[in-house]
């Protein structure tokens, strides 16, 4: 998983990107290293945030805004009543079906990323209150946006993680390595 991105391996724009957008991914990955599936879902604090569902919906996310890129429908179609389900594991999910969702999900996002003639081509947002009604934005802007949307909840999961047993992102990447942190 990556914990850096050196510039000169990326070769180019879309790589650069797309590698910034997997260090986030590995951000939330790492968060969720060792738990069981009642930790990864249990609720440390005030907030309704729980790292199982915090992968859910990064996954869900990124699928969304792919398929919209596409000129598709989200896989998982999200309104007011179903909204909660989003940040949460239902039915038969676990940690690891969502994670080999996301893999799934991220391999389609750089298959997508570099089949598109340029990071300029279009695609008009979504029409809903989030949005201005009738704009359109960049591939560039969709990646953009993704790893701005990745790392705010990877962020999350820190601070999630760290509440459950009191492990930081520097102890996770070292448990990740196989290496000790301090």
């Amino acid at each position: 998983m990556v914990t850096h991105v050196r510039a000169e391996a990326q070769g180019d724009e879309r790589g650069a990107l797309l590698s910034f957008l997997e260090e986030q991914r590995g951000g939330i990955r790492r968060a969720l290293l060792g738990l069981t599936e009642q930790q990864a879902a249990s609720r440390p604090s005030a907030s309704e945030l729980t790292l199982s569902g915090l992968l859910k919906h990064a996954a869900e996310v990124e699928q969304g805004w792919i398929a919209r890129a596409k000129g598709e429908p989200p896989a998982v179609p999200r309104d007011e009543s179903n909204w909660h389900e989003c940040f949460r594991l239902m039915g038969d999910e676990t940690v690891d079906s969502q994670l080999a969702y996301w893999r799934k999900v991220a391999d389609e996002t750089e298959a997508f990323i570099r089949s598109v003639p340029s990071l300029d081509d279009t695609f008009a947002l979504p029409n809903d209150p989030w949005f201005p009604p009738d704009e359109s934005v960049s591939v560039r802007w969709l990646l953009l946006h993704l790893i701005r949307e990745t790392a705010r909840h990877a962020g999350h999961a820190d601070i999630v993680r760290e509440s459950l047993d009191g492990k930081t992102a520097f102890e996770l990447v070292a448990m990740e390595q196989g290496t000790s942190w301090g």
